[in-house]
């Protein structure tokens, strides 16, 4: 056997990891290494048996024999970035700029214009392409965005986006580089795809001085990766890829295609991935690196077609391939990406683009048919929703072929507004199930799209393995139980979670402790108030795993109030006596951006003194994406509408090695916490909760706890925790065989009895839920710690729905026994822990029992 050459497989490996390609078994990173070095015949064996895997792709999508491509215009917004990537002629400064007569941006004309000669031409695509926040860097970015009434560069990115929507047709894709959680929520509404190449997962070459990233905080590889996660997570049709020859090693280059395999795998988000070989330019630091060869580009791109599957659709940018298109097209691409008839690749600018009908030929010498497609892919066209925002679905749909989803080839472009559905509020589906969900309930225990909402359960089962193993206490559970009792302000994380995993005789010690602090604290008096929950809606895509209320539209459970009936609701808890309602509803797609603030105007309109508890900080987020603005805008404006305060829902644990379990795509912590916090600087007060007994483990349950505190040191806005036990027997995370089946009665006790400790004296209202745990259980946490019952809620849907065996209302004369369980008094409350007016009180009082015959609506 010949030996290896320095850096070079052994014939050997190579023979071995050309077999396994061969006969389909799935590569390791180590054998893909080695296939990525295959030259000449290895090449030519390597890339036959990729292009096997493509054709049963093409097969299996309908499309055989076809590679795509996208008609475009390029349209770069700006060419100043934050970045300082060593190889980049596309970024430039601001004296450049001034000295060559552009300004800092394209100005809205110039954006329209090159969008309006594109669609002339029958571009359906228009590429924004910028550089990564150049606002943090360059003060005359920030300066222009100020003087043109923009918060950020991204805010111009949409407004442009919908200017190019509106006025010209062309279907936006945006590039605008690393996009945080929230900035997904923005943009989403205005593209039917966005973009960011990984590029590598090398992060030396990013933290090393003299790597190709050094200096360019966009460029790490974790923080890449995360974007690619949340675009999974947001369920938007996304586009990556790598660029090979920058320094990385055959192992580096391996392990970014990898990644981009287990994020696919877990989100099935990427629409293509983008191979991509390193050419050096003139007036960079890399002028002296070597190109990456074209059979160095084609064993990449074979060997991700091996990683990523027959499903994945991979492209080459066919202006890169030196007329070498029988090369690639053999390793197994299916796709050349986007191509201009009108503007050069302004990142590759001394690469012109080929014209189309020479690349059709091109193609066609390699056996296959070229046709045009849209930015988005047919894959995500056809599974609709809550891939495509509705106010873009007119856009795409003009544009696309109904029976291929691929584009229209004889199609122009022409402007469509870009507005909410026309449906807006109207009554659909299952309005009753506030009422039928107690006397009939459910249709099925879960929804129809249970296998594709949620992402990949397999892969999930592994993301959550670590979060189930029990961690070892060895701290003493009795120096623990004596600082609680002395001074549970100075409890440390060990002595914290020594008593969070209590039991026994330590148990009742430390419900003891809870006890006498709570009657320290805010007395022995139980509180309770007289509420309505109305859920708007449930019709949801977010892809909660905990959550059974969510439906498709079309489900036989799904249903939507119109605002009339929200405001029925409303004025009937007024008229029993209600104080509050709280209103919280799914993330429906079709809800206009104004949904929320009208939701509070109406019941304002119709009951002035009621106060309006109502949407999640999911919700305030979503309400901000939608409407473009900001989270302190849009909070101001809902607080005008009518909103008088939040509840802190959506936060279940705030901890995101959890949250990723428990849900595809709910906001982050640090995206919580941002709600909550604008919301207390703005004089929205909020509750605050944590749902536990899933995933997680007491370690989630302190690192929770101590953020609440921390944040109601800082602000003071939190009237109360809430305990919200996991109810398991709906939930899709249980279904699935990944979650606990709920907490047990000692998590109940030791949850209660730690928030009472860890969040003094700073929380001093600790509310258990009875809907979840029923009287007894809410009355055991009387005794542990509590001190509210929360509302008669009159209607309870959420819960029910995942299974809660308590019933949807407490009459005050239920909710007053409880308290008599505990052994102690009872009165009610306004939602900030108020006194009750008198004439709410004997409202309620004549209508205490009576309460359910007053709920049901005509339709």
């Amino acid at each position: 056997m010949t030996d290896a050459q320095p850096g070079r497989p052994t014939e050997n490996a190579m023979r071995r990891a050309l077999k396994r390609a061969r006969d389909g078994v799935a590569l390791d990173t180590a054998e893909a290494a080695v296939l990525l070095q295959a030259r000449g015949e290895q090449l030519r064996d390597l890339s036959a048996s990729a292009a096997r895997v493509r054709d049963a792709g093409l097969e299996a999508a309908g499309r055989p024999g076809v590679i795509t491509y996208s008609k475009k215009v390029f349209i770069p917004l700006t060419r100043l970035c934050r970045d300082r990537c060593h190889y980049c002629t596309f970024v430039t400064v601001p004296g450049k700029l001034r000295r060559e007569g552009h300004g800092m941006y394209l100005s809205p004309d110039e954006v329209v214009e090159v969008a309006r000669q594109g669609a002339a031409l029958g571009c359906k695509e228009a590429l924004f392409t910028l550089g990564d926040r150049p606002e943090d860097r360059w003060p005359e970015a920030r300066e222009w965005l100020d003087a043109h009434g923009y918060d950020d560069t991204l805010a111009y990115v949409r407004a442009m986006a919908i200017r190019v929507l509106e006025e010209t047709g062309l279907l936006p894709h945006l590039n605008p580089g690393v996009m945080s959680w929230t900035d997904l929520q923005r943009l989403k509404p205005v593209a039917p795809s966005l973009g960011m190449m990984l590029e590598t997962t090398a992060t030396r070459l990013w933290s090393e001085p003299g790597g190709p990233h050094h200096g360019s905080p966009d460029k790490e590889p974790a923080v890449r990766l995360r974007v690619l996660e949340d675009a999974g997570r947001s369920n938007v049709p996304f586009t990556t890829g790598v660029l090979i020859g920058i320094g990385e090693s055959y192992e580096e280059r391996a392990d970014a295609l990898f990644q981009l395999r287990r994020i696919q795998r877990q989100y099935q988000s990427i629409q293509e991935v983008i191979v991509q070989n390193f050419r050096a330019k003139p007036d960079t630091a890399m002028r002296a690196m070597p190109d990456a060869e074209l059979e160095e580009l084609a064993a990449c791109i074979a060997v991700a077609r091996h990683i990523l599957g027959p499903a994945a659709r991979i492209q080459a940018p066919p202006n890169l391939v030196d007329a070498e298109y029988a090369l690639i097209v053999g390793a197994g691409i299916d796709d050349w990406g986007g191509v201009s008839p009108l503007t050069p690749d302004h990142v590759n600018p001394e690469r012109p683009w080929p014209h189309i009908d020479q690349l059709a030929e091109r193609t066609r010498e390699s056996g296959f048919e070229l046709r045009e497609r849209l930015t988005v892919y047919p894959e995500f066209i056809a599974r609709g929703e809550p891939w495509l925002d509705p106010r873009l679905l007119p856009h795409v749909r003009a544009l696309a072929d109904p029976a291929t989803g691929l584009a229209r080839e004889d199609a122009l472009p022409e402007g469509l507004p870009w507005q909410e559905p026309d449906e807006g509020f109207t009554a659909t589906g299952r309005t009753d199930l506030h009422r039928t969900i107690d006397t009939e309930g459910r249709t099925g225990d879960r929804r129809a799209d249970f296998d594709a909402v949620y992402g990949d359960w397999e892969a999930l089962r592994e993301q959550a393995a670590p979060g189930m193993v029990p961690q070892r206490i060895d701290s003493d559970v009795r120096e623990a139980l004596a600082q609680a009792a002395d001074d549970p302000t100075r409890l440390s994380d060990d002595q914290a979670l020594a008593l969070l995993h209590a039991d026994g005789p330590a148990l009742d010690a430390l419900c003891s402790i809870a006890d006498d602090l709570r009657r320290a604290t805010v007395g022995d008096e139980v509180t309770y108030i007289v509420t309505r929950n109305i859920n708007f809606t449930n019709v949801c895509y977010t892809g909660c795993r905990f959550c059974a209320f969510a439906q498709r539209r079309t489900d036989a459970d799904a249903y939507t109030l119109s605002l009339d009936q929200v405001a029925d609701r409303a004025a009937q808890a007024w008229e029993v006596g209600a104080t509050e309602v709280c209103m919280q509803g799914g993330i429906h797609p079709d809800l206009p951006g104004t949904a929320y603030f009208d939701i509070a105007r109406a019941v304002k309109e119709r009951v002035p003194g009621m106060h309006v508890h109502a949407f999640s900080p999911m919700e305030v987020v979503n309400g901000a994406s939608r409407t473009g603005l900001s989270i302190r805008d849009w909070l101001t404006a809902a607080k005008e509408a009518g909103l008088d305060s939040i509840p802190g829902t959506a936060a279940e644990i705030l901890d995101d090695e959890v949250r990723w379990v428990l849900t595809k795509g709910k906001l982050p912590a640090a995206d919580w916490i941002e709600v909550v916090r604008t919301a207390h600087e703005l004089g929205l007060r909020s509750s605050s909760t944590m749902m536990y007994g899933h995933v997680d483990q007491p370690r989630h349950w302190l690192g929770h706890f101590r953020t609440l505190a921390a944040i109601q040191q800082e602000t003071g806005g939190f009237t109360e925790f809430v305990t919200l036990p996991f109810i398991h027997t709906n939930a899709p995370v249980y279904l699935a065989g990944i979650a606990r089946p709920g907490p047990t009665t000692r998590d109940n006790r030791a949850v209660t009895a730690m928030a009472r400790v860890l969040l003094h004296p700073h929380i001093t209202n600790i509310q258990t839920s009875w809907v979840k745990l029923g009287a007894e259980g809410a009355a055991e946490m009387l005794r542990s710690g509590a001190n509210d019952l929360g509302g008669t809620l009159m209607e309870e849907t959420i819960s029910r729905m995942a299974g809660s065996r308590y019933g949807s209302y407490r009459s005050i004369e239920d909710l007053r026994a409880i308290a008599t369980l505990a052994g102690r008094p009872a009165r009610p409350r306004t939602t900030l822990y108020g006194e009750v007016p008198a004439e709410r009180v004997a409202a309620a009082e004549a209508s205490d029992g009576h309460l359910p015959e007053l709920l049901p609506l005509a339709d």
